[in-house]
């Protein structure tokens, strides 16, 4: 029986922290649960401390393998003499990790606190009940070890195809059987060089917070930002498998007991390129007093596999079914809020559940293609636009179309992420764009020539004070406009694009455009990665 506890203290997962139980009271009397970070003893913390250097060895080697397998190369060292000496340097070395391995698993044997959590976690795992699972949720541990809370098979997808769920894909270019298939072999070179940029730095560059050592970076103010969650608002960590295997770690904060209306809400966060939901965009709907669900993308945080877009389309769905089948949300009681490239995975959401409440994109962008240019030099831009079309199209704009109900911009007026020059060209906010991609889509006879040219005379304004005198000097009447659009709703009950504006004076669309363009973007005074304050945090409008 020791031996095999033994083993499994060897074999088990790193142990954090722990959090208290949610029935006992805290020593000092207040509120909340604070807990404690785990506190190996001497034998535990010498030989973590030698695993935990050789892993950050190891992702380093890896990230620089290519430079390095090129160094060794040029001084000869890859060949046969060469490689059965350093063959044996290197298995003498995972002999000795291994006999570390097992010192720590003795050095957590001989702590109680590892042996209950091992313990725990065991029964679990042979036992998922709600008692089991209340008491593992005290711990904090390495998400691979986690039981699994839900998974895509125990709902049925109609959404759901052999590769996953659907996405929007580029229309292919009509060609001739021959061309096509000369077309294909001219481009082969292309496509080979597309796959493999996209699959090495291109996806990286994409998505930062999926690298192995910038998350080790970050652990320690990931750790306290979801003891904090966990601690201060009751938060629950669940693990979700999505139609591609890839786990995803998520955090749920109920706020339906409190009797507040927002409580009976649930926003789902969808986070930035290099956000976690232990630190990210989740905050701001708390502060509000809303049910919030986070999730890190695939390969950020406890979430396996990588970011591309099929991969955050299947999290994003499994996310979707965990809050309506496990938690009980309706989708009309669902907002989505999205932070910069989460705008993806928010607008997917929307266009594959339209029975969604609402839309709220932060600081987000309408094709990733235009950004992507902004970086790259210029003679690359045909390769860019393959890669980017083919394996990373963020298409958001034409997403967002396929949604009709309501939906909020807010635009950070000196973002310098989003922007093609630069923060202080507020003009080239790519969130322009997608504000006047929707208003076009969904009033056509409003946003002709002249009404995109008093939008964009709007957009350019350069502070508050500017912008309410842009909108003043069309004496723009919010009740007249707000009258115009509900008889044309109450007349047709239609869906977007509507007709109204068709028969109206060239003033009346002036109005109609800057009235509709104030109601769907809000403009917070900040850079991209500023928190965006609770009070800035809005329902959509909604006619």
């Amino acid at each position: 029986m020791a031996v095999w506890m033994w083993l499994r203290c060897v074999l088990g997962p790193h142990l954090q922290r722990i959090h208290r139980s949610p029935d006992q009271s805290r020593p000092d009397g207040r509120s909340g649960r604070r807990g404690w970070n785990y506190q190996p003893r001497g034998l535990e913390r010498h030989t973590d401390s030698i695993l935990g250097w050789a892993s950050a060895l190891w992702s380093l080697s890896y990230y620089s393998s290519p430079l390095l397998l090129c160094y060794l190369y040029r001084k000869g060292f890859i060949c046969s003499s060469k490689l059965v000496p350093v063959s044996q340097y290197v298995g003498t070395v995972l002999v000795c990790l291994l006999g570390v391995a097992c010192l720590r698993g003795w050095g957590r044997f001989r702590n109680t606190d590892y042996v209950q959590f091992i313990t725990i976690l065991e029964e679990t795992k042979k036992n998922h009940t709600p008692a089991n699972k209340k008491k593992l949720r005290c711990y904090d541990f390495d998400f691979s070890h986690w039981p699994l809370d839900f998974s895509w098979t125990e709902v049925s997808s109609p959404k759901l195809s052999k590769a996953g769920v659907s996405l929007l894909r580029p229309e292919p270019r009509l060609r001739g059987a021959a061309d096509s298939v000369l077309h294909s072999v001219r481009t082969l070179p292309c496509h080979i060089i597309s796959f493999v940029i996209a699959h090495t730095f291109g996806r990286r560059m994409l998505y930062p917070g999926s690298v192995g050592l910038l998350q080790k970076a970050m652990r320690p103010m990931l750790q306290q930002g979801q003891a904090k969650l966990i601690e201060e608002f009751d938060g629950q960590r669940n693990k979700l498998v999505a139609c591609d295997g890839n786990e995803i770690d998520t955090m749920f904060v109920d706020r339906r007991r409190d009797g507040g209306q927002n409580g009976q809400t649930l926003v789902i966060c969808c986070e930035g390129n290099a956000g976690f939901y232990e630190v990210g965009c989740m905050n701001t709907p708390l502060e509000g007093g809303y049910s919030v669900l986070g999730w890190n993308h695939p390969g950020f945080g406890g979430s396996t596999g990588v970011p591309f877009p099929q991969n955050e389309a299947n999290a994003m769905d499994v996310v979707i079914q965990f809050a309506v089948h496990k938690l009980g949300f309706s989708l009309s009681d669902i907002v989505i809020y999205a932070w910069s490239i989460g705008g993806f995975t928010a607008s997917w959401a929307v266009m594959s559940y339209p029975e969604i409440q609402s839309l709220v994109l932060d600081a987000s962008f309408d094709d990733l293609l235009p950004l992507a240019l902004k970086v790259m030099p210029d003679s690359w831009r045909p390769l860019v636009q393959h890669t980017v079309r083919q394996y990373m199209n963020l298409n958001n704009a034409a997403q967002v179309l396929k949604y009709q109900g309501p939906i909020l911009l807010i635009r950070r007026t000196r973002d310098e992420i989003i922007t093609t020059t630069g923060p202080e060209d507020i003009m080239s906010n790519r969130g322009n764009d997608l504000l006047l991609k929707l208003l076009q889509f969904r009033y056509p006879k409003i946003m002709t020539d002249e009404g995109i040219r008093v939008v964009r005379q709007w957009l350019g304004a350069s502070s508050p004070l500017e912008e309410a005198s842009v909108y003043s000097g069309y004496e723009v009447d919010d009740d007249w406009c707000v009258s115009v659009l509900q008889s044309y709703q109450a007349d047709r009950d239609v869906s977007f694009p509507w007709s109204v504006g068709e028969d109206m004076t060239l003033e009346g669309r002036r109005q109609l455009a800057l009235f509709l363009a104030r109601k769907y973007m809000r403009n917070f005074e900040a850079t991209h990665c500023t928190p965006l304050p609770a009070i800035e945090f809005h329902p959509p409008w909604r006619l």
